[in-house]
């Protein structure tokens, strides 16, 4: 999951699509008005990495695991696309969420494989509390992964 706020990342808050965001994170105590501000910042995507995190945002205000996952998907497919950089920090929770929301709706082999490339990608971040953060998320999604296969098995 990406931070409430943009001092964590190092992305830009002058970007329209972060500013939006920003402003839906304001108001997650209202969801309908947070999902306006979403599909605002979704509506004014400039390039890939304006939809991945866009799309971030879109997935946690979804009503079913399906259309969760779709937007996930879409953000982990549009963060890959960005070729300059901006956007390695990005994918260790993109991942994360991705792989999450295959678990939710029961595809454990993908869940598995997507939350290896989260750990592949953690290095990415800088050695503080949001890796910290990033790399619990992950070691509990494996050891939830791992109790399903265990499950599965007996």
């Amino acid at each position: 999951m990406l931070p409430a706020t943009t001092d964590l990342l190092p992305i830009d808050p002058s970007n329209p699509v972060v500013a939006l965001c920003a402003a839906g994170m304001e108001c997650e105590g209202a969801p309908a008005q947070a999902q306006r501000f979403f599909q605002e910042a979704w509506d004014a995507r400039r390039d890939d990495y304006d939809a991945a995190i866009a799309a971030h945002y879109l997935a946690r205000h979804q009503p079913t695991p399906l259309l969760t996952l779709d937007w996930n998907t879409r953000a982990v497919t549009h963060c890959e696309r960005v070729i300059d950089g901006r956007a390695s920090e990005l994918l260790p929770s993109l991942y994360l969420n991705l792989a999450d929301s295959l678990l939710a709706v029961g595809r454990q082999a993908e869940a598995r494989a997507v939350a290896e490339r989260a750990a592949e990608h953690l290095p990415a971040l800088p050695s503080d509390g949001y890796r910290s953060f990033i790399g619990l998320g992950i070691a509990r999604l494996q050891e939830k992964l791992l109790a399903t296969t265990v499950n599965d098995s007996i």
